[in-house]
């Protein structure tokens, strides 16, 4: 069959792609359409926000190909986008199954379903995607033969929702292809609006965590699944070979937990001859100073932690599992080490006051990490978080595209969403307009990275900061 995978067209000016100028590449439908191609298909990836498609060149490069299946995949912000796709293309292609899957429609199906999709993915998409194209190819859009097709949600001819068993997962990795990169547009990635030959590569799945404000655990059932050593540094050589990639950059959760693969990973790199510098992220409490300094060591030249909150109360009751003792360690290390620490941060927790986040952002500085990410938090669907905010009438904004982490949806019980957006800016203000990190990255020859990150949009977004002075608000919320 002639399978179409996508994004959804007309995202790249939302806030998650024009504020970062990142543009990486959509490893799941990679991945997907390297499994259909193995069986036979003929697939197209269309990365829309890569490309920069309007509705209008999407679907004139839908209709030009002529699909036998159309598949996107979506993130919360991208849904709004994607539905509208959807309704737009069955004017022009009305009897091809429309197919969706990602965190968002995992979890909201039935909104996925109302808005015009004929399947929905649940969870991972590859072999449900092969078993669902052979299903369509042999019987067409049959309900009867759909409900044997594991993980999927659709519409009976009575208009019911049908959700079928769940597909277990895959636990030997390595059975999959690698993700079919040439069906991507390689020569259009960027960092920080630059073009840079960076690969990125996921060497595992899943987080067996569950903190209650992110979807990763939940879409990949808590299960943490590793490839081999050889399979990833195979897919890495490849990568170089190929595409000239100088950096890599792991897009895994927690690429540290497994000490065993982390060993692996090394020693066949250097068997390989293999001198190529990466990237990943890290959980505090599974770095010890001997383990940091032999990451720094064989070419880790960033770790990425998630900090989040100042307050052991507050990572305490977000299942974080992690202590602020353990936070400090690690950046004591760092400076003894080497290397460079990114640091994530988020303010907006519901029973938070601003001076709880203040101290978060005091928290940020007294750590003093290379880069900080400072985000508001979001309530996705799927997660505990959302649920919470649900039931205590939290959220207010439930338009899917401002659900970037950059914008507040929701109050809490003692600051407004103006209040978020006041703390946010702040944040941002007092750790990169500090004069000694100034002074250390003009030391260091990073003053143009620093400028991509906070040039443009972030700098106008930040602006009025400098110009009018912050007014602080603690005091209770009550519902409108």
């Amino acid at each position: 069959m002639r399978i179409l995978l996508s994004l959804p067209p007309d995202v790249h000016r939302l806030e998650i792609y024009r504020i970062t100028g990142v543009r990486a590449p959509p490893l799941g439908l990679a991945s997907i359409a390297a499994v259909l191609e193995e069986e036979g298909h003929e697939v197209r990836i269309i990365d829309s926000p890569t490309l920069g498609l309007s509705i209008d060149g999407w679907i004139s490069e839908v209709r030009s190909w002529s699909p036998d299946i159309i598949g996107i995949s979506m993130l919360t912000p991208l849904a709004p986008k994607a539905y509208n796709a959807i309704k737009m293309i069955r004017d022009y292609l009305p009897d091809v199954p429309i197919v969706v899957g990602g965190p968002h429609p995992t979890f909201m199906y039935e909104e996925a379903l109302n808005e015009g999709a004929d399947i929905v993915v649940l969870g991972e998409g590859e072999y449900t995607m092969l078993e669902l194209a052979n299903t369509i190819d042999k019987y067409g859009f049959d309900h009867e033969r759909l409900k044997s097709v594991k993980g999927i949600a659709f519409r009976n001819r009575e208009g019911r929702v049908v959700v079928t068993p769940p597909r277990p997962v895959i636990m030997n990795l390595d059975s999959l292809p690698w993700p079919a990169r040439h069906l991507l547009p390689m020569d259009r990635y960027t960092l920080f609006n630059k073009s840079i030959r960076v690969a990125h590569v996921m060497a595992s799945r899943g987080c067996p965590y569950g903190c209650t404000y992110c979807t990763t655990s939940y879409f990949w059932r808590r299960m943490l699944r590793f490839r081999s050593p050889e399979n990833v540094v195979g897919e890495i050589e490849y990568l170089a070979d190929r595409y000239n990639v100088k950096y890599v950059l792991f897009a895994d959760d927690e690429l540290v937990i497994s000490r065993k693969f982390v060993k692996g990973f090394i020693e066949e790199m250097k068997s390989r001859g293999l001198d190529i510098p990466f990237a990943c992220g890290a959980r505090v409490d599974h770095l010890t100073r001997d383990y940091m300094k032999m990451l720094v060591d064989n070419n880790c030249t960033t770790i990425y932690v998630g900090v989040e909150s100042a307050s052991q109360y507050t990572l305490n009751k977000i299942g974080k599992r992690i202590t602020l003792d353990q936070v400090r360690r690690v950046f004591e290390w760092r400076r003894e080490v080497g290397g460079h620490l990114v640091a994530s941060f988020i303010i907006g927790f519901p029973w938070e006051t601003i001076e709880d986040m203040k101290n978060t952002v005091d928290f940020a500085v007294e750590l003093d990490p290379d880069y900080a990410q400072f985000t508001i938090l979001t309530p996705y669907p799927g997660t505990p978080m959302f649920n919470y905010a649900k039931e205590h009438g939290l959220i207010e904004d439930w338009n899917w595209e401002h659900y970037t982490t950059m914008r507040p949806v929701m109050r809490g019980f003692k600051f407004t969403r103006e209040d978020l957006k006041r703390v946010l800016k702040y944040a941002y203000r007092k750790f990169y307009l500090r004069t000694s990190f100034i002074f250390r990255e003009l030391k260091s020859g990073r003053i143009r990275d620093l400028l991509g990150i906070l040039g443009r949009e972030l700098v106008r977004y930040l602006s009025d900061v400098v110009v009018h002075p912050i007014q602080w608000r603690d005091k209770e919320v009550t519902r409108a």
